[in-house]
């Protein structure tokens, strides 16, 4: 059991790691106790890291809903991030399996989940976790809780049986929030598991149930011959429309009698007189062909090539409308001259699934998701699956969520759609260093930083970032590793208020080494003033060690030597901004750079005094060997003349 300060979370919750809970999710569970009230009916969930949580929930639901296990707290204990919530007040109804009474149901499952519902589209959220082994009940004949839905990203732990056609054939983190209507679905789909006593389509694969729901319409595919109790069924058939706008609201599902008589009749899907194969599968409607598109992509583009697909339409279905506007999009594929090969068909198999299924997802390159599903998406698959990263990458930089959005404008906003596309492209393409992990970090508030040198510690905020990096610092190989990698650049870039994207694109693969050397000692001293004001001396100890390019551009050796001495001096204090003072005092180098200068003119002017001397010597030796000569003849013509009078005078 953790018992320190430092390991409570929201510096209130402990975690009985000693005590484990039935999973939630996917997700590992523990008891927890409030050290404020000592209250211990909680239940502390370990989140993955690359799982991000659900931000808006922590705000949008810190007051509590009757009937649900609403967050409480969020946040590390050691180097581990948890979530805190109230524990489930006795076994999931998944136990119970033999059929329920239709009173029970109405009364003690659907009424109080309604409320919920209701309760959570008034805050603007959806559930999106409503499956048997996430509603509990305290004992029978007492009303079902909705477990929490908040540790990962929505619907990602949803089976496939209980989630719409549309949200089902998504990458399970790219779900998205959905709409309560969402909810509404997966909660019809636990009122007929109930009665039946047993989950349907057992014996079937996930492929197998989302096509038979495609193909005969959810409730058909899940009841199937069996009988329902008749309020239920009536209740279960409009809650498992096709069309969310079909389904009864939850203010609407509080008084089951008048659901039952307000149901809205569904058309049921027009069915080809002959089927169309793609992939080796027969397909006999719309819906399932955008389906087999979205999955087989290559061959989905065969027959769209080939106008296989208009001519089925038109023959096969007798649907001239829909065949007009696929043919349509694959004349103007064709005198698209400017668009590349693979993107532009996949732009054109994109737009086709789109007009032959309104209700389907974005799908490019057998990759579908819902466009706010994008950031969730690239977090799970980074490190794991880098095709799906580049195909989510790719439709961040076509701006396809755009362009998806604007094929149906009867289902969506597609303005804001195209603005939220357009702003996701932006940040992509930042002179920011991190590219698509700095998008991830943008799209995820409490996802954690990824750095190795985190030392696996759970940082998901600023103000924890400069701790863990001091608690690593003392371990690092200094020489080879520097202290900040383009993971921990891109998580500051994501989270801090006041951008310096200069600083950091620079600190990662510079080729200037004392450039990134300054860059990062800036930007870890900002942090520092802002986050952490207390001495670093590990971290002022790594970065001291990289200063050697930074200290080699002063020029002055007596001023270079102390300014070593007092850079040794303020790493053992273990404030950055001091360290950068020193290093990039202005001052200090006008001075430098006006000494060297002057050193630069001297020795300038000393090298062309040497080199004049060097070049007249030869000049000068033959004006003295000259002089010399006509002294000598000048003293032998005085010596003559002296002789000369002395023999005269006798």
């Amino acid at each position: 059991m953790a018992s320190s300060n430092d390991a409570l979370i929201a510096s209130r919750y402990e975690v009985d790691t000693s005590r484990k809970l039935p999973p939630v999710g996917g997700l590992a569970a523990f008891g927890a106790i409030d050290r404020v009230s000592g209250r211990a009916d909680l239940m502390a969930i370990q989140l993955n890291r690359q799982w991000p949580a659900r931000p808006r929930a922590f705000q949008a639901l810190a007051m509590p809903i009757e009937g649900l296990l609403t967050p409480m707290a969020y946040g590390p204990a050691g180097n581990v991030g948890y979530a805190i919530s109230l524990a489930p007040p006795g076994p999931s109804v998944q136990d119970r399996s033999r059929p329920w009474p239709e009173a029970e149901l109405l009364e003690r499952v659907l009424r109080p989940v309604a409320h919920v519902l209701e309760q959570l589209q008034a805050r603007g959220m959806t559930h999106r976790g409503i499956r048997l082994d996430n509603v509990f009940q305290s004992a029978p004949g007492q009303s079902v809780v909705l477990g929490t839905a908040w540790e990962a990203p929505p619907a990602m732990a949803q089976p496939v049986l209980f989630e719409p056609p549309y949200s089902a054939m998504c990458l399970p983190a790219g779900r998205g929030d959905g709409s309560i209507a969402d909810d509404v679905y997966s909660l019809g789909v636990l009122l007929l598991c109930l009665a039946l006593g047993h989950a349907p389509l057992r014996q079937c694969d996930d492929a197998t149930i989302l096509r038979r729901k495609l193909e005969l319409g959810t409730y058909a595919a899940l009841a199937g011959d069996d009988r329902l109790p008749p309020i239920i069924g009536d209740l279960a058939r409009g809650m498992l429309a096709e069309d969310p706008e079909h389904r009864p609201t939850p203010t609407l599902l509080l008084d089951p009698a008048n659901a039952r008589g307000r149901r809205v009749a569904a058309r049921p899907p027009r069915r080809a007189q002959r089927p169309i194969t793609v992939a080796g599968s027969d397909v006999w409607d719309a819906r399932s062909l955008a389906y087999a598109l979205a999955v087989e992509s290559e061959q989905g583009m065969n027959a769209l090539r080939s106008n296989a697909v208009e001519h089925w339409l038109r023959r096969g279905l007798g649907d001239a409308q829909l065949a007009t506007r696929v043919e349509e999009l694959v004349r103007h594929r064709s005198l698209d001259l400017l668009s590349d090969d693979d993107n532009g068909e996949a732009g054109l198999a994109m737009r086709a699934i789109a007009v032959l299924d309104p209700l389907a997802p974005l799908c490019w390159r057998g990759v579908a998701l819902w466009p706010d599903g994008i950031g969730t998406a690239l977090a799970v698959a980074q490190g794991s699956d880098p095709d799906v990263v580049l195909r989510l990458e790719e439709i961040v930089i076509r701006e396809e969520a755009g362009n998806w959005a604007v094929q149906r404008p009867d289902r969506c906003d597609f303005t804001v759609v195209r603005v939220e596309a357009r702003q996701q492209h932006s940040w992509l393409q930042q002179r920011s260093p991190g590219g698509v992990p700095r998008l991830a970090y943008l799209l995820n508030p409490l996802m954690p930083c990824a750095s190795p040198l985190m030392g696996g510690q759970w940082v998901a905020r600023l103000p924890d970032l400069l701790p863990a990096l001091e608690a690593t610092a003392g371990q690092a190989d200094r020489q080879k590793t520097e202290p900040v990698d383009i993971e921990m650049a891109a998580f500051i870039s994501a989270r801090l208020e006041r951008r310096m994207e200069q600083e950091l694109a620079a600190q990662v693969g510079g080729e200037n080494p004392s450039v990134t050397c300054l860059a990062q000692l800036r930007v870890m001293a900002q942090l520092q003033s802002q986050f952490h004001p207390r001495p670093l001396p590990a971290l002022a100890a790594w970065l001291g060690s990289r200063v050697g390019p930074v200290l080699a551009t002063w020029r002055n050796r007596e001023r270079r030597a102390g300014l070593e001495e007092q850079l040794q001096a303020l790493t053992q204090g273990g404030y950055l901004a001091l360290m950068l003072q020193a290093l990039d005092d202005p001052v200090g180098r006008t001075a430098d750079a006006r000494e060297a200068s002057e050193a630069v003119l001297e020795l300038a002017r000393t090298d062309f005094e040497l080199a004049q001397i060097a070049s007249g010597g030869p000049r000068r030796t033959a004006t003295a060997a000259r002089l010399g000569q006509e002294i000598a003849v000048g003293l032998g013509l005085t010596a003559l003349a002296i002789a000369l009078v002395v023999a005269a005078l006798g």
